[in-house]
């Protein structure tokens, strides 16, 4: 195996150890519902949701759901951005892409 599979393979394997945690993966399947495939959803308001929101929906804490957001960020899943005192965030469409090329190659 080359080492640019080997390290395609752990990169998948951080996003499905982050995607792992139940509110992680609630998460990720919001801002997924919400986005349009190939597209930055923060072009569209309807398309993103804030950090404030996440947290209402699903019953948890800001600051949990922050700590959560982090390590979606963190192994590339989702992006953010500060709009005023709010955090708008998406599903980078190019990880759907690859999570969608992984289960069906």
């Amino acid at each position: 195996m080359s080492n640019n599979k080997t390290k395609n393979l752990e990169d998948f394997a951080e996003v499905f150890k982050a995607l792992s945690n139940q509110h992680r993966l609630q998460i990720f399947m919001r801002l997924v519902s919400c986005c349009k495939p190939g597209t930055v959803c923060l072009q569209d308001p309807e398309a993103s949701a804030y950090v404030g929101e996440l947290g209402d929906e699903l019953g948890v804490v800001k600051s949990t759901v922050s700590h959560h957001i982090k390590e979606l960020k963190r192994v590339g899943i989702i992006r953010t951005e500060r709009q005023g005192h709010k955090i708008a965030c998406w599903v980078d469409p190019a990880v759907v892409e690859a999570l969608k090329d992984f289960f069906t190659r």
